[in-house]
This record gives structure tokens, sequence and C-alpha cells, in this order.
């Protein structure tokens, strides 16, 4: 099972998230499995188009995701998730 782990800024915001394993499928499903066991980290993550926020980057395996509007990368079974808030300013 593919293993999904979280920056710890987006603990702020949910402080029971933890690094968890997940069904292998497209990202899209992964968020919504997320969202299930989060609820809320769904609305964080996506806009209200189903497109990653500007806020947010998704790596699988040390890349960065190719699809940031449909989140069709698919992700195997030995793969890693990793989701962060991407932080700006000065």
């Amino acid at each position: 099972m593919p293993s999904v782990q979280f920056t710890r800024h987006l603990r702020v915001h949910f402080p029971n998230l933890e690094d968890v394993e997940v069904s292998e499928g497209s990202l899209a499903r992964i968020v919504r499995d997320l969202d299930e066991l989060y609820p809320g980290l769904a609305d964080y993550l996506i806009d209200e188009q189903g497109a990653l926020r500007k806020h947010v980057n998704i790596f699988v395996n040390d890349h960065l995701l190719s699809d940031r509007t449909g989140l069709r990368d698919e992700v195997g079974p030995l793969d890693r998730v990793f989701i962060m808030q991407a932080l700006s300013g000065g």
C-alpha cells in the first residue's frame, strides 16, 4: 500500500493528522480517501474546480505531481506520497 506523509504545517490545521497507508490509485482518489479519515482535508487541498490549490504541493516518490488540475497521476502500491503546504514570504 502506498504511504502518505504530511508536513508539520498541515498539522496546525488538522491536529490529528498522521502519516497513513492508503489504497493505490489516482491522487484524486487518494485525496478522497484521506478526506474520509480527516474530514475537511480535501477542501483544504483542492479548490472548487477539483484542482490542487496553489499553496499545496504533492510529491510522489520525490517527483512533483504532473496533473495539478485533475490529480490523475497514478500511485502504485510501493509509492510514497508527500503532501505539503507551500510556504512563501520574506
